[in-house]
């Protein structure tokens, strides 16, 4: 019998499809269906009609050309806009480098109370927004806060303002606040990308004479490039979705003189309405389609660009 005969004889074995994948799939699909995928096709779609004469009609991209166009439109999204790149700018340039300094004084091995000292600076990230913005409203009070009168013990009662009812100082004071909150992230993520490091990767680099700081610059630092880019745009996702701190503690104004006013803020604005103003659906939707666009434009940013030059450190 030939080999041909012999491949002609082999019948190919059929796997059988598993069902029970797809059944415990089901209900996590519907639920995230139900509250995230048609939620956001829902707003998409809202942002192509507007009412007229008391009927939703369909009106393309005019909701758009209003947004961009029309100077009250313009001026507060605009606003916004320019408000939430420096709201993200102070997390990248103050929150993450903290995280990493952090995370890497954690990792020392000889460091004592490390659990105490890990749970501290994560605590803060466990309380709620509202208990976050109370909190520190009333430490930086002019009139019954700690602020002033701990500067004063200390002799340096000269720097204390109102941060946070001055236009100039507001946003910093707000974005500084929410770096206290949620520091703790990006320094448990880093903290335990350094302790995934390969053990025999650390005593290569102790053979060589590279220790202490060098050894986390230049062994240490670039294979957790990674996990900095994936905590640099959660940071980004974040941030561009921000509303509940600013809310706390400006309200829903972002005062003063809107100098707080984030995307998030002038979403809830303008699609619930607020005081005097109506609310407007079509034009929140709007609002939150370009959060969306935006938000997907820096996550494709970094899936398709900067994620692929980063696997070059991973092992």
């Amino acid at each position: 019998m030939s080999q041909t005969d012999n491949a002609a004889d082999i019948v190919p074995i059929k796997r059988p499809v598993r069902w029970h994948i797809f059944v415990f799939m089901l209900p996590a699909v519907i639920v995230y269906s139900a509250i995230m995928v048609l939620p956001l096709i829902e707003t998409l779609r809202l942002s192509l009609y507007n009412t007229v004469d008391g009927q939703p009609t369909f009106v393309g991209l005019a909701n758009f050309k209003v947004l961009f166009g029309d100077p009250r439109w313009a001026h507060d999204f605009w606003n916004a806009l320019v408000n939430n790149l420096i709201f993200f700018a102070i997390h990248m340039c103050v929150q993450n480098p903290i995280g990493i300094a952090l995370a890497a004084l954690l990792s020392v091995p000889k460091l004592r109370g490390v659990a105490f000292y890990r749970t501290a600076m994560f605590l803060p990230t466990l309380l709620s927004f509202v208990i976050v913005g109370f909190i520190w409203k009333l430490i930086l009070s002019p009139i019954w806060g700690v602020a002033p009168w701990m500067l004063d013990l200390i002799g340096l009662k000269f720097l204390f303002a109102p941060w946070l009812g001055k236009p100039g100082s507001a946003l910093i004071a707000v974005s500084l606040i929410s770096n206290w909150q949620y520091i703790g992230i990006p320094m448990m993520l880093i903290y335990a990308a350094l302790l995934s490091i390969p053990e025999e990767v650390i005593e290569a680099a102790e053979c060589d004479g590279v220790t202490g700081w060098a050894q986390f610059w230049k062994i240490k630092l670039p294979l957790i490039l990674p996990a900095i880019g994936i905590i640099s745009i959660l940071t980004f996702v974040g941030n561009f979705n921000a509303f509940d701190l600013i809310y706390t503690v400006q309200g829903a104004l972002a005062g003063p003189d809107m100098s707080t006013d984030i995307l998030g803020t002038l979403l809830y604005r303008t699609f619930f309405g607020f005081q005097l103003q109506l609310g407007d659906r079509s034009m929140g939707a709007t609002i939150a389609t370009v959060m969306f666009l935006i938000i997907l434009a820096g996550v494709s940013l970094y899936l398709f660009v900067i994620q692929r030059r980063m696997r070059r450190y991973q092992f």
